[in-house]
């Protein structure tokens, strides 16, 4: 991992207190699976998953297209891809320790987990998804949006946020991060793979550990994680000045 991006993981981690409600975060915040009216299209993908946290990166830029189908479940949550067109899934460790492990599903587009990140978290407690840029984003889970909003990521740069308490799971919180022209409000119910959530991923003014494995130039990614917040998160990081 390059020194730009060991930087970045090792920022600040009391940013979003509005994502993570009472806590700082530097991380992010799904009933059965939801039926849609648009069948999966072909995939140009491998949908053959691997464990491996060193992947290189693939000769060509390999894309799973399909209709917001789900790529994992966590606990009796189902998550879908917030995007129709999906490089790749980086699982790495969330940075709070509610987190709930995602296991990725046959539908999945290509995925690996990442390096580890220092932290002694579930090492698929969250999910980079890399998704084709400008491509409409649509909620990854049924249920009811509880937060949404804008937050400082890292200290430092203005990134976008929904927090859904899933159907199949209330008390539960799923976050998504990295969007942008957020197009849910709180209160909302949602349906995942139907519901529009923003205009697109938002790209991140620096490296991400997940484009260690995907093609360049990088994609920006979705961040997803599911939380069980009556579990006491340990504060991390130096917090901002």
């Amino acid at each position: 991992m390059s020194l730009a991006v060991l930087a970045v993981l090792g920022a600040c981690a009391s940013d979003a207190g509005a994502i993570a409600g009472s806590r700082p975060l530097d991380r992010a915040a799904i009933t059965t699976m939801a039926t849609t009216t648009e069948p999966p299209t072909t995939t140009t993908a491998s949908t053959a998953p691997t464990t491996t946290a060193t992947e290189p990166a693939p000769a060509t830029r390999d894309v799973l297209a399909q209709a917001w189908v789900p790529y994992a479940i966590a606990g009796p949550v189902t998550l879908h891809h917030p995007a129709d067109r999906v490089e790749a899934i980086g699982f790495h460790q969330s940075g709070h320790d509610g987190a709930q492990h995602q296991t990725a599903v046959a539908s999945a587009a290509r995925w690996f987990v990442e390096e580890d990140r220092g932290r002694d978290t579930d090492p698929q407690g969250a999910a980079d998804i890399v998704v084709e840029p400008g491509r409409a984003l649509r909620v990854p889970v049924t249920g009811t949006v509880i937060r949404a909003g804008s937050y400082t990521l890292y200290c430092d740069h203005i990134d976008e946020y929904a927090v859904i308490e899933p159907d199949a799971r209330p008390g539960w919180e799923v976050k998504v991060l990295h969007i942008e022209g957020l197009q849910v409000t709180k209160g909302q119910h949602v349906q995942a793979g139907v519901t529009p959530l923003a205009a697109h991923a938002r790209t991140l003014p620096f490296p991400s550990a997940v484009n260690d494995g995907t093609s360049l130039p990088a994609w920006p990614h979705v961040h997803i994680e599911v939380v069980d917040p009556t579990v006491q998160d340990r504060p991390t990081g130096p917090g901002c000045p």
